[in-house]
């Protein structure tokens, strides 16, 4: 394994993530639309499970071609940071499409727990954020600060320093 590969900060990391769910909106929005006009869906509700489903496949199919083509998503990009293999390899498909379904895990509590409890609008924002800030600790158990759906899809993130701090670390 590569000790060149340092893990991003969790704060970095969080706010890429909010960047992320930025540019998400653009894409739930045209595939939600490609998805009303081949349904001939009218209300947000009908066809809700098939509608979510389908959202998961391209949310999904956008995050294993930008991991698996160059290991960045435009987010990812943005705040120098790349999903590699564990050794630092560019990152199969496969281990892409698996680190895509684990990372679901950052949502699935708080998913459940509405769905047993029946909770409100802001009782439900509180809970998803209660869960994602708990799991981004899971970072700060990890000998490499990775988070725990990395580590079990045998995954690392990796920050890329920018020229400035190349120039930095080597003196010049």
């Amino acid at each position: 394994m590569n000790s060149d590969l340092t893990a991003p900060a969790i704060r970095r990391r969080l706010i890429c993530m909010v960047y992320e769910a930025m540019l998400l909106f653009g894409i739930v929005f045209v595939s939600g639309f490609i998805f009303d006009v081949i349904t001939q869906s009218k209300h947000a509700l009908t066809l809700r499970h098939a509608r979510q489903f389908w959202l998961f496949l391209v949310i999904g199919a956008y995050f294993v071609f930008c991991w698996s083509r160059s290991g960045q998503t435009l987010a990812m990009q943005t705040w120098r940071i790349k999903v590699v293999d564990l050794d630092g390899s560019k990152l199969p498909v496969v281990k892409a499409i698996v680190r895509y379904c684990l990372a679901w895990m950052w949502f699935l509590p708080a998913m459940a727990l509405d769905y047993q409890l029946g909770l409100k609008e802001w009782q439900m924002a509180g809970v998803v954020i209660a869960g994602m800030l708990a799991w981004a600790y899971t970072a700060r158990f990890d000998k490499q600060g990775q988070f725990l759906h990395d580590r079990l899809a045998k995954t690392r993130l990796i920050h890329i320093p920018s020229e400035i701090e190349l120039k930095a670390q080597s003196g010049t």
